[in-house]
């Protein structure tokens, strides 16, 4: 597919997150923040475990069908992977910190270790993002970086606070 991504074609549109993942400088990183904002305002009025699991299966649909056709399938304008996994990683504020400042405290380093986890990529990360070239592959190395993040992010809140 020569025209990936085309913001005229609604998948594509979803799977850059609107545009975010045009950003030549540190797309992923940008499709970080922007989930990281999104997760903060709308999780004080939707129930955010039941909308990050929707949104798990949406990312894996939408990104089999804007890969279907490209050559190198996990194209780094794709961020709605990032969206999933910031989502994850920042789940355990909602649960199981008590305060506004402990809840910022928790998303500030959980979007930290995220970026980490999601470019260094260690194991079993690196062997989803090298082995599963597909929808399903392009997402799950994310929220395993989303999930090494909460559990990171949790530790370290608590014992700073």
């Amino acid at each position: 597919m020569q025209n990936f991504p085309s913001l005229k074609n609604p998948y594509h549109f979803i799977a850059t997150l609107g545009g975010i993942g045009l950003i030549p400088v540190a797309p992923g990183t940008f499709g970080s923040i922007f989930a990281w904002v999104v997760f903060i305002f709308i999780s004080h009025f939707i129930n955010m475990l039941f909308l990050t699991i929707a949104s798990l299966f949406f990312a894996i649909w939408i990104c089999e069908k804007v890969t279907k056709d490209l050559i190198e399938k996990d194209h780094k304008s794709i961020v709605l992977d990032e969206l999933v996994g910031m989502w994850i990683s920042l789940m355990p504020a909602i649960y199981i910190v008590s305060t506004q400042k402990d809840r910022t405290i928790y998303a500030v380093i959980a979007l930290i270790l995220f970026r980490l986890f999601d470019i260094l990529k260690p194991f079993p990360i690196s062997y989803f993002d090298k082995k599963m070239k597909n929808g399903f592959g392009i997402v799950i190395d994310d929220c395993i970086a989303g999930i090494f993040a909460a559990a990171g992010a949790t530790l370290i809140t608590f014992l700073l606070v």
